[in-house]
């Protein structure tokens, strides 16, 4: 059993196939610049304080010398999501929570591609609607003269990159967007439309969440696959991590695709676990290669005999 649609037929593949080769070349995501483990610690932290109390998160900020500025549930969906705020470095980072109830994870499984009025891309519906919402209460309190981050885990994640997308169209200065298991938002146009922003998408390797929704070869002809958008930053045991962009990174994602989830992709999921793997790459972080173990022309199935 696979989550590929067994439809396709050879001249299909093939097409795919090709047409993944020409979007490759077309798109050019910017280079990732060199990975600090201790930028995306306190992105973690922030994150991960938005599953926790208004005081939590209030305690956290002043630790980070920020003012929480606005804590808030939205009750439509069930969400909650805080504003940080630094006077002295002109600076504030938005934090979204993850799924955590049935409401919000209805949000997840919305999963249909709809046009976006604001950004001018095609959006994942639930996603786009939850950012929707947020956005429109954040608004009032945002500073134009300052930089504005964004970041969270799982739903929160996608919430969070779809906000920065949001920033960046109304003029705001964004800063780097960090996020932790997230799925993905859009499809090729749209990550290629945003590729400006520095985005870095950070994964374990067996974590299933960041694979969805999962990829169909049918939808490639008419360019509108889901695609990650930024740099994958793979958190490896100990000290080692690795960096993906583009074709290499959705290869990674089709390797897993045709495979069952099983409960430790549901394991490596956890925001503690991504802590932890974050935490042994403080001191000498070891960038390595990764190795995909797909071709392209074989990502739609085995074409002998047909």
């Amino acid at each position: 059993m696979t989550l590929f649609s067994n439809r396709s037929s050879k001249h299909i593949h093939n097409r795919a196939a090709l047409l993944l080769l020409v979007l490759a070349a077309c798109l050019n995501p910017l280079v990732a610049k060199a990975i600090d483990f201790t930028e995306i610690a306190r992105e973690a932290r922030f994150a991960n304080a938005a599953y926790q109390s208004e005081a939590a998160v209030r305690a956290l900020a002043a630790q980070e010398n920020y003012v929480l500025t606005l804590y808030h549930r939205v009750a439509e969906i069930q969400m909650t999501f805080y504003l940080a705020t630094d006077d002295s470095s002109r600076s504030q980072v938005i934090a979204v929570r993850g799924t955590s109830n049935s409401e919000n994870a209805m949000l997840d499984i919305a999963f249909r591609l709809m046009p976006d009025d604001k950004t001018g891309i095609r959006l994942h519906q639930g996603f786009a609607y939850a950012a929707g919402l947020i956005y429109e209460e954040l608004r009032p309190l945002l500073k134009k003269n300052y930089r504005i981050r964004s970041t969270g885990h799982s739903l929160g994640g996608a919430v969070a990159q779809i906000l920065a997308m949001y920033l960046d169209a109304d003029g705001f200065e964004v800063g780097r967007i960090v996020t932790f298991g997230q799925p993905k938002v859009t499809n090729i146009p749209g990550a290629n439309r945003f590729q400006h922003l520095e985005i870095l998408r950070v994964v374990t390797p067996t974590d299933v969440v960041p694979l969805v929704p999962p990829f169909d070869p049918l939808d490639i002809s008419n360019i509108d696959i889901y695609w990650h958008a930024g740099s994958e930053v793979i958190l490896l045991e100990g000290a080692r991590y690795a960096v993906l962009e583009g074709v290499d990174s959705m290869l990674r994602a089709a390797n897993f695709t045709q495979r069952i989830p099983t409960e430790d992709n549901l394991n490596n999921h956890f925001m503690d676990l991504y802590i932890d793997l974050i935490t042994a790459k403080l001191e000498s972080p070891e960038r390595v290669s990764y190795k995909n173990n797909l071709n392209l022309f074989n990502l739609f199935g085995n074409d002998q005999g047909g």
